[in-house]
């Protein structure tokens, strides 16, 4: 196969370093039966040391020029030429109703909507090891308070458990990256909200940090979802809308969303 050159566009960032290939492997210990999917598998670096312990692993791979290869060389994988935010995880789940695992070095420029996603099916998600910017991975598990702490916090301390694996040098990858790395490792709960009650935590995460700087109460009444809230007597909830987005826990964004959730004018 001829050389080919990593694409901006998509985020393209290659790694060879056995080393790192090897932790991160072991960090995701693939079994036979995992329904394991890899989010761009590129060269097929990682694929390659997954596909030893998972041979029937599923691969999202939106770049066409390297699927010939791909398919060559694992032919029992199942090779899905798109973009891994247009894939349908309901079907993967429904190939083998296996939980899925879903790893990879995903492109940057997408992280979030890639970890919407998972939380939006965690239901059918086991676990997920990804590469992720170390800038992101310290957003993911940050505290109430911190300048880090927002939307990306709540919902995973919410969904999951985050596990910061290791951080990775940008020295490691071709093209070089101006980020350092890491590898991060998310635990799916099981958990007994509703999807609607789930939908309705996301939404009202989401506008209590808006905007930052704003109470609670003035971030909520300048979202659609939410501008009902302002008619709600809060008192018996426990918490105080005069208080900032950053200023509350997951607990505390539980017992809000839960205190709110069935109140009328409530999309």
């Amino acid at each position: 196969m001829e050389k080919i050159k990593p694409l901006k566009r998509f985020g393209q960032n290659y790694i060879n370093d056995q080393n790192i290939l090897n932790n991160i492997v072991k960090e995701i210990n693939p079994r036979k039966d995992d329904n394991l999917i890899e989010i761009g598998p590129g060269l097929g670096s990682l694929t390659e040391k997954l596909s030893a312990f998972t041979p029937a692993l599923t691969a999202i791979e939106i770049d066409k020029r390297v699927i010939d290869n791909l398919s060559q060389k694992f032919p029992q994988m199942l090779l899905i030429n798109d973009d891994f935010l247009n894939i349908d995880l309901l079907k993967l789940y429904n190939n083998s109703k296996n939980k899925l695992r879903i790893v990879g070095n995903i492109p940057y420029n997408v992280t979030s909507s890639i970890i919407f996603k998972m939380i939006e099916n965690n239901s059918i998600v086991s676990d997920s090891v990804i590469m992720v910017q170390s800038e992101v991975a310290q957003r993911m598990v940050a505290k109430k308070g911190s300048k880090d702490y927002g939307i990306l916090s709540v919902l995973l301390n919410y969904f999951s458990d985050v596990k910061l694996c290791f951080k990775v040098s940008p020295n490691v990858f071709f093209p070089r990256p101006k980020v350092f790395s890491s590898v991060v490792h998310i635990f799916f709960k099981d958990l007994e909200d509703t999807k609607e009650e789930q939908k309705f935590f996301i939404n009202l995460v989401k506008a209590a940090f808006g905007n930052r700087r704003k109470t609670l109460r003035n971030s909520f009444s300048n979202n659609r979802v939410t501008s009902g809230l302002k008619d709600i007597d809060f008192k018996p909830s426990g918490i105080n809308l005069s208080l900032r987005a950053e200023q509350l826990d997951v607990d505390d964004f539980k017992k809000l969303s839960k205190y709110v959730f069935k109140k009328p004018n409530i999309e």
